[in-house]
């Protein structure tokens, strides 16, 4: 006989959220926050699995954020499955599920944002500006909302993640941030939100993103000029059937220094457009 998992509660306001989290800190309870814009997949779960490691109950919001999108990007169009996310939820162990409206998030009058200079800058920063302040600003209520012991984020989204490390230091918010490896496909493609968008032909073109990558580490670990490693990897990826490269880089990474050698631990970052979907990965060196 299958057992029925409940769904994870929803709260919709910022005092219902901090309610049910002094419940859980009165109780000796620690409390670990993964925010998400929601179309949840297994790399949502995982992040909620790995906060579970560290915290006794997990907030995962789901909050399509209006200030991290551009006039020209899939704001409307971007994928809201809220019933599906808290049986995904509920799966992973997710306690409760924070889903502020637009309303909430954002009252009538507010006039604050949060702009992180440095490691937001080049990369998706230069590409989507107002990104990163959008994104800074929206984690920041966040945190400052939940008030969580752990905040957990993937490492697919790495520049994300260095924004999000700078501001929590630079802020003093009291909140351990944890970054969780990229899940990935059986083929290595990063999974993704935006995966849904790729049609069936560029699906089966998408994993070149991850191979380049590979390829292109391997080649600067054997001692090739970067520039040359990071020019071919671009044309290998012109070669798959993308149709644009945004950049391929190596940076370092902490910081997200520009490198032209590989002289201390580092990413490798791409941005590409397969059709119009536009995709992101990243991996170590």
């Amino acid at each position: 006989m299958s057992t029925i998992l409940a769904l994870p509660p929803v709260a919709r306001r910022v005092v219902e959220l901090r309610e049910q989290v002094k419940a859980w800190r009165n109780a000796g309870l620690k409390v670990a926050l993964v925010p998400t814009m929601g179309a949840l997949h297994e790399g949502h779960l995982t992040l909620v699995r790995a906060a579970l490691e560290y915290a006794d109950k997990v907030v995962v919001s789901i909050f399509v954020n209006p200030t991290q999108f551009g006039p020209t990007e899939d704001f409307d169009a971007y994928p809201r499955t809220l019933d599906a996310d808290r049986a995904n939820l509920a799966t992973a162990g997710a306690a409760l599920v924070y889903a502020p409206t637009v309303a909430e998030m954002y009252p009538d009058g507010f006039a604050t944002a949060i702009t992180v200079s440095g490691v937001s800058e080049g990369l998706c920063g230069d590409l989507r500006p107002g990104h990163f302040s959008g994104v800074a600003t929206v984690v920041t209520k966040f945190l400052v909302q939940a008030m969580p012991d752990v905040a957990a984020f993937g490492e697919k989204d790495y520049q994300q993640l260095q924004v999000i490390r700078r501001l929590v230091r630079d802020l003093d918010i009291p909140v351990t941030i944890l970054g969780v490896p990229t899940v990935r496909e059986a083929d290595g493609l990063a999974r993704s939100s935006r995966n849904a968008y790729l049609s069936a032909e560029s699906r089966k073109v998408a994993p070149a993103l991850y191979r380049t990558l590979q390829d292109t580490a391997a080649a600067i670990r054997a001692g090739a000029a970067v520039d040359t490693a990071l020019e071919a990897g671009k044309r290998a990826i012109l070669a798959a059937g993308f149709a644009s490269v945004d950049y391929l880089e190596l940076r370092a990474a902490d910081g997200l220094a520009p490198l032209s050698d590989l002289d201390r631990p580092a990413r490798i970052l791409v941005a590409a457009y397969l059709g119009k979907t536009r995709l992101i990965d990243n991996i170590a060196v």
